[in-house]
């Protein structure tokens, strides 16, 4: 997938319009796919860590630590939680914070590189974000994540010793490092092919325009090289 257009997204398991976002994106591949004009596409997912400071077993609900987190009230908590519920709902997804266990997020994140490194991160992204977000599953406990990686086909030994060993979390380091070089400050922020970065859960249509720009763009460099190379005609410099 040499040619593949390069996605590079940068999310948190627990941030509510990352996955929202993701099924955007997915909805605005699976159009281009309907419109026959996508080229290959490679999405690779990174860490960010909203609140690193969360702790693993947090008492309350979501209302408890939005509130005590952003120092809202709970009644605009309440109101902006309907909202994103309604959102989500438009993306086909059915969040449940009536359900959610609010959690410290960073084994998560190493257990998306230890998928990585099997193949499955893809997987994996949809199987904890679904446990989280509509299922009320903890994850950020090691024998919870075993458990649903073991769903996606990972092996449960190997990931529980990655898990335990922390192998994987400077690989979140670096993520989390790069965002800050990149100037992220927020998620879900989305890089295409290393140039147009966007940032929020844009609609499905949003992402299919950026797309079709890359490919536009790739075509216009294409030609112009083809040109140079052929020594016919003078290249056009501004379009190189």
């Amino acid at each position: 997938m040499s040619n593949a257009i390069k996605i590079d997204v940068w999310s948190d398991i627990a941030c509510p319009w990352c996955y929202i976002g993701k099924r955007n994106l997915e909805n605005g591949l699976a159009q281009l796919a309907r419109d026959g004009d996508i080229p290959a596409v490679e999405v690779t997912l990174h860490s960010y860590e909203l609140s690193p400071d969360t702790p693993v077993d947090f008492e309350g609900d979501e209302i408890d630590y939005l509130a005590g987190h952003k120092g809202m009230p709970r009644e605009q908590v309440s109101e902006m939680l309907t909202r994103v519920t309604q959102v989500a709902h438009e993306a086909g997804l059915d969040y449940r914070f009536d359900r959610l266990q609010h959690t410290n997020t960073v084994i998560a994140h190493e257990l998306l590189h230890a998928a990585k490194a099997a193949g499955r991160q893809a997987d994996m992204a949809e199987r904890l974000m679904s446990a989280y977000f509509t299922e009320g599953r903890h994850v950020g406990r090691i024998d919870e994540l075993v458990e649903l990686a073991a769903e996606v086909g990972l092996d449960e030994t190997e990931v529980r010793e990655a898990l335990g060993s922390r192998r994987y979390l400077p690989d979140v380091h670096a993520d989390e490092e790069q965002a800050r070089a990149y100037g992220i400050t927020g998620v879900p922020f989305f890089v295409f092919d290393g140039t147009y970065g966007v940032s929020g859960a844009q609609p499905p249509e949003a992402f299919v325009q950026v797309i079709r720009q890359v490919v536009t763009e790739r075509t216009t460099v294409a030609s112009a090289n083809d040109d140079h190379d052929g020594g016919d005609e003078t290249p056009h410099t501004s379009s190189a």
